[in-house]
């Protein structure tokens, strides 16, 4: 397995999966261009050995297909999850017998720990003051704020107890020796600084950069609260992760690591960071976040610097998640067994929309489960959950469209506000504020199947309204619609919808803006889900009491054009493909 980042590029190599490039590149959006192309084509990882500004080389796309990120794992992704449950399973309660059984699985449970060494690579260059201007810092988007590191292990201890986290959140470069820390919500770096400034101290910071591609991957799983990320990392390894005490921090660091920024957050010590493109395909919010000050720079000897590219999907963090998904699944049906899948979706920034079937065995059983997952960490920031029966594939929105059309009715609708909001998510009234939607498309006990007849395809456009561009069908639930710029009649172009005799079969009528390709089906879906408020932005054809409840009825139309107010999606700046475009043969990438 992988010990560091190099033995990971060199094997990659020997496989054919990276492409040196010698020619020298601009971190400031020339590689954000050439990456985006590479990654849609499913091309190889990246190693560029010139960058401009800085004596460090980049290594880019590392994770950019399902291949490389199981290689990354050790493994299958749902094996590797699987592992873990079986041996839950069976050794309770322990038995002689059970443990020769489950030998060869204990023997890669063996080594989850960190084993601590004196000396490391990192520890061959130590640079104080630090500068972090030498390092290749990228810029993505024409109108990002500045450079920011795009894979920082941020590495953090719990001021009370001593537990350790490590997750990836955005750094931008402000000057040599200072950088923001963007940590949002539900973040676990965050918990413990607001724990340190509740107690008047600052909190030690180390920012690790490159190091075993396990530790990546576990820095972007969400481990419950508590539980150390770096431990995973040795799990999905199939060794102890070694690590060196630094006496500066208190820190255990890994010692192949590539840099190691070390420093701190102080309580009060805010500066304004953004706005950034981010995975939501749209520049995030500009926003006081804590100053993170770096006191040292540990390196190693020719240092390569990791980088990726956050964006409209499809990006490296699509197929992380993917992995991530279906590692995590095993681990959530052990304590939710009702659970039979689980699915965010990655084309919608994962929070913004996930799928859950369950095993109901009783009706409305499905709300309770469904209010679970809602209170369970970086799941709670969920936008819109759907609920379906255990037989529907929740990873094909066509099948999950086919459950709501088939099963769900109006009280199968709960709208919840206000609640708290992915910081990333634009489109609540504040930051970090929003609502959500949960639709239960289950079978109820007698009400039964109440819909078996799909409604007929989409009618031409011109049959709707004069400034509709294109209609396309997601499944038999769900009619999306595609306005041109500027377009302010929703009103009128609702009642058409819920008039006309076909598009009024469709349960949701979802009116997007012209930038969102209805021929893609993974943009339709960023374009509707990273763009609606629930509370907001839902039009029902009619509002009724039932009881003590508010029940909309069918069709409803839902308005996710992208608003005014809203941050500008991101876009490349043209003179830069053009650059990339003439310089595409010399890069030698293919």
């Amino acid at each position: 397995m992988y010990m560091d980042l190099r033995s990971f590029l060199d094997d990659l190599e020997r496989r054919g999966q990276l492409v040196r490039v010698g020619v020298e590149v601009d971190p400031n959006q020339e590689l954000t261009v050439i990456q985006h192309r590479v990654i849609a084509a499913g091309g190889p990882a990246l190693l560029f050995e010139r960058v401009k500004g800085s004596p460090y080389r980049v290594a880019m796309n590392l994770f950019g297909t399902p291949e490389r990120v199981a290689l990354a794992f050790g493994g299958s992704p749902a094996e590797m999850g699987a592992r873990l449950v079986r041996v839950a399973h069976r050794m309770m309660p322990p038995s002689l017998t059970q443990v020769w059984r489950l030998r060869h699985d204990l023997r890669r449970l063996l080594p989850i720990r960190m084993r601590s060494v004196r000396q490391g690579p990192i520890l061959d260059q130590y640079l104080q003051p630090p500068d972090l201007m030498q390092l290749p810092v990228l810029t993505c988007w024409p109108d990002d704020g500045g450079p920011f590191f795009t894979w920082p292990l941020v590495h953090t201890v719990d001021p009370h107890n001593g537990q350790g986290n490590l997750g990836i959140y955005r750094l931008q470069r402000f000057d040599g020796a200072a950088t923001g820390m963007h940590w949002q919500i539900e973040k676990g770096g965050g918990f413990h600084f607001h724990k340190a400034a509740q107690m008047g101290r600052a909190l030690p910071v180390s920012v690790i950069l490159g190091g075993p591609p396990a530790l990546t991957m576990a820095a972007v799983a969400p481990l419950p609260e508590g539980l150390d990320e770096r431990l995973l990392a040795a799990y999905l390894m199939g060794r102890p992760l070694e690590v060196v005490r630094r006496s500066t921090t208190g820190h255990r660091i890994p010692a192949r690591a590539e840099f190691v920024l070390e420093g701190e957050v102080r309580p009060g010590d805010m500066r304004l960071e953004g706005p950034f493109g981010d995975h939501f395909g749209h520049y995030s919010t500009a926003a006081e976040y804590p100053v993170f000050r770096v006191h040292r720079l540990l390196a190693r000897k020719d240092a390569i610097y990791p980088a990726t590219v956050v964006g409209k999907p499809v990006q490296e963090d699509y197929y992380i998640g993917e992995a991530l998904t279906a590692f995590s699944l095993p681990l959530l049906q052990l304590i939710k067994p009702a659970v039979a899948d689980l699915w965010a979706y990655p084309e919608a920034g994962f929070h913004a929309l996930a799928a859950m079937a369950v095993h109901q065995r009783y009706p409305r059983e499905a709300l309770k489960f469904t209010l679970g997952m809602l209170g369970e960490g970086q799941v709670s920031l969920t936008k819109v959950m759907i609920t379906v029966d255990a037989e529907v594939n929740v990873r094909d929105f066509s099948a999950v469209s086919r459950a709501i059309h088939r099963h769900l009715i109006p009280d199968g609708l709960h709208l919840l506000t206000p609640t708290a909001q992915d910081t990333l998510d634009f489109t609540g009234p504040a930051m970090n504020t929003g609502s959500r939607l949960i639709m239960i498309a289950t079978r109820n006990g007698d009400t039964g199947p109440v819909r078996t007849h799909p409604p007929p395809p989409p009618p031409a456009v011109n049959a709707l309204h004069p400034r509709v561009q294109a209609v396309a069908a997601l499944g038999p639930a769900f009619l999306v619609v595609q306005v041109d710029d500027g377009f302010d009649d929703l009103e009128t172009l609702a009642e058409t919808l819920r008039r006309h005799e076909v598009t009024r079969q469709y349960l949701f009528h979802v009116v997007v803006s012209a930038d969102v390709p209805l021929d893609d089906p993974v943009l339709t879906l960023w374009g509707w889900f990273t763009r609606f408020d629930p509370d907001a932005d839902i039009h029902p054809a009619g509002r009724r009491i039932q009881g003590n409840r508010l029940l909309f009825d069918f069709p409803i139309t839902i308005d996710a054009r992208w608003k005014k107010g809203y941050p500008l999606p991101v876009a490349f700046d043209p003179a830069v493909e053009r650059r990339v475009t003439e310089r595409w043969r010399s890069y030698g990438i293919g």
